[in-house]
């Protein structure tokens, strides 16, 4: 593995069993992900992730439950020369929430020219889960383990 290395946050937000994803409508390449981004300069994991959570869903009052684990990811294979450094966490989120939305992220970190349109719904976990884009689902298995499912 060669490339830049880039710290990144990856949010496993959960509410009543489900595992909060989304679509790019207009890139459907994209596949579908979770929230994530890139940390800021000396900026804290657990701080970041909650700040890229609520920059990418909108969604207020998300709680911060644990660390799930570090993954290393090449993103050569996707046409950047960059390592990413993931730091995976989950998040629950109290409340309603809607059971679907749209909301479009006003701060992309990867140079995309903003707003960028993201279709978030609720994937039951375990069995409802899609495949994610990229190792986004990489950290599943422990977040169902800390669910106790």
């Amino acid at each position: 593995m060669s490339g830049i290395p880039k710290h990144k946050v990856f949010a496993y937000i959960t509410h009543g069993g489900r595992l909060l994803v989304f679509r790019h409508p207009d890139v459907p390449a994209a596949g579908i992900q979770v929230p994530a981004g890139t940390l800021e300069p000396g900026e804290d994991p657990a701080a970041g992730v909650l700040r890229e959570a609520y920059e990418e869903t909108w969604l207020s009052g998300l709680q911060l439950d644990c660390f799930l684990g570090l993954q290393i990811w090449d993103m050569t294979a996707y046409g950047r020369a960059e390592i990413h450094h993931r730091h995976f966490y989950h998040l629950r989120c109290p409340g309603r929430p809607p059971a679907a939305w749209r909301h479009w992220e006003t701060t992309p970190s990867d140079g995309s020219p903003a707003p960028i349109a993201f279709d978030f719904f609720w994937a039951p976990v375990p069995a409802g889960v899609p495949r994610l884009i990229a190792g986004h689902d990489g950290l599943v298995p422990e977040l169902i383990r800390v669910l106790g499912l």
